[in-house]
């Protein structure tokens, strides 16, 4: 598996595909790793489409990637780190491929991903996705905090040596925003590319924060009926027309 060495780590990585590239961010909160986009052959299937396979086959390349601490990609974890770090990591990669201007698709945390690359290089990123997107529920605002600590119980039985001051520090610098916790309400007020929008429904993917997202977020397109086995179709169609007229 291709690896991108980063000053204090390594992450994993693979391409799939020719084409335009899109950058893609998978679900799972500080798990998010490329597995995360297929169905597991022996589990439910997904509500969302498998993009390393439907963006190679609508001729776009679709770069997939074990986010720091995730799957197979390890590195170190300070106090001062926190979304611009996820964000350096993400820019070092396309530096790496090759590819100085990119869309972004995002699942679950992969949403504030997407702003967040969008906010540190707003001339690079032409298209973003913003699929089941992260925020604080206003009647959970704690959900966030909590899963951190469970978390950082993983990462210090996986490796002891972690410091669990750093590990604090880490999450206080991931979740202490009251919105999609990478950016702030006004920059996305101003984002300065295209976006649509994939609306989430629950606890980590708050509908009120969708609903934000909707009426802040300029000239937003938004598929609201996009989730489970009877949308699949839909939702390819829709986002790959999304990303065809965008990403050039």
């Amino acid at each position: 598996m291709p690896t991108l060495q980063r000053p204090d780590g390594t992450i994993q990585y693979e391409v799939h595909g020719q084409g335009f590239p899109v950058l893609l961010f998978a679900p799972g909160g500080l798990r998010s790793r490329m597995a995360m986009w297929p169905s597991p052959p022996d589990g439910p299937a997904r509500p969302w489409v498998d993009w390393t396979r439907a963006l190679p086959e609508a001729g776009f390349a679709a770069i997939a990637m074990d986010q720091r601490n995730a799957g197979q990609s390890v590195a170190d974890i300070r106090a001062d780190h926190g979304w611009h770090t996820y964000g350096a990591d993400h820019l070092a990669l396309m530096d790496h491929l090759g590819f100085d201007r990119f869309a972004t698709l995002g699942g679950c945390i992969g949403g504030s991903f997407c702003l967040k690359a969008i906010e540190m290089a707003p001339r690079r990123v032409v298209a973003a996705v913003l699929q089941n997107p992260i925020g604080r529920h206003p009647e959970h605002p704690h959900y966030f905090p909590h899963a951190h600590a469970e978390w950082t119980e993983e990462q210090c039985a996986a490796r002891p040596e972690r410091d669990r001051a750093a590990l604090s520090g880490f999450g206080r610098n991931m979740w202490r925003g009251d919105f999609v916790f990478s950016v702030e309400r006004d920059f996305v007020r101003n984002c300065p590319v295209p976006t649509m929008l994939l609306p989430g429904t629950d606890v980590p993917h708050p509908a009120a924060t969708s609903k934000e997202l909707a009426e802040l977020l300029p000239g937003v397109e938004v598929l609201t009926n996009w989730r489970g086995p009877d949308y699949l179709d839909q939702q390819r169609d829709r986002v790959v027309d999304f990303l065809r007229r965008h990403a050039a």
